[in-house]
């Protein structure tokens, strides 16, 4: 029998903590790009990933999409509807071959009752998640779209192995993608995408976008909240 040694979250229980919830839970394997949770969704269950990964997509008014995250093993999702018994609010779809363990909402709440350690970090990512979608709502608010695609590739980059002046955003998000994620058109993308490389602040590497110069991203920035 599984148990949740191997979920981060629930590292602290005690075996037989452990053993005991597991068996109320279920592991599934998922193909890649298969449809985990819609939105409007009626579910409350808990569910972790194993292994692979997923990314989270709300919809909005007109059939717009707009990404809000990806999340890897480790990570989980679900909560909120486990916590507040209300329909989904978001879609959730595997980027690649995923296994996924799920819980249901009244064994999760459970283990917050008798797991204070549990508890707080739940806290700690809804205070993480909270600041995140804070910041993101004032560049939505005062931002331009490329001033939101320039934070939005320093927040997707990682330091370069070849080069530690350099960050990497791989693998490279196709430009309706980037699109998605600050709310714009790929049109508009396309042409900054364009221009940062014209320029040689970024470099299309194989493998992914390399942003040549940080300072300067980081700069134009600045200066797009000052303009408001």
């Amino acid at each position: 029998m599984q148990d949740l040694s191997g979920i981060p979250l629930f590292q602290s229980l005690p075996p037989e903590q452990s053993a005991r919830f597991a068996r109320s839970c279920t592991w599934r394997d998922y193909g890649e790009h298969e449809l985990v949770i819609d939105i409007e969704d009626t579910s409350t269950d808990v569910r972790f990933i194993v292994s692979g990964s997923v990314r989270v997509i709300i919809r909005i008014a007109v059939g717009k999409e707009v990404i809000l995250g990806e999340m890897s093993e480790g990570s989980f999702f679900g909560e909120i509807s486990a916590i507040d018994e209300s329909p989904r609010s978001a879609n959730v779809t595997t980027l690649t071959r995923s296994r996924i363990c799920t819980m249901p909402a009244s064994v999760f709440k459970t283990i917050l009752a008798e797991a204070p350690e549990v508890a707080m970090e739940i806290l700690k990512l809804f205070a993480s998640r909270i600041r995140s979608l804070n910041m993101r709502l004032a560049e939505h608010s005062f931002l331009q779209a490329k001033h939101r695609l320039y934070s939005e590739l320093l927040r997707l980059s990682r330091p370069r192995a070849a080069n530690p002046e350099h960050r990497i955003v791989s693998p490279p998000p196709t430009q309706r993608e980037l699109a998605e994620r600050i709310g714009t058109r790929r049109e508009v993308v396309s042409r900054e995408l364009n221009q940062l490389e014209r320029d040689g602040y970024i470099e299309k590497a194989r493998g992914g976008i390399v942003i040549a110069n940080v300072s300067e991203l980081q700069r134009r920035i600045s200066e797009g909240w000052e303009g408001n």
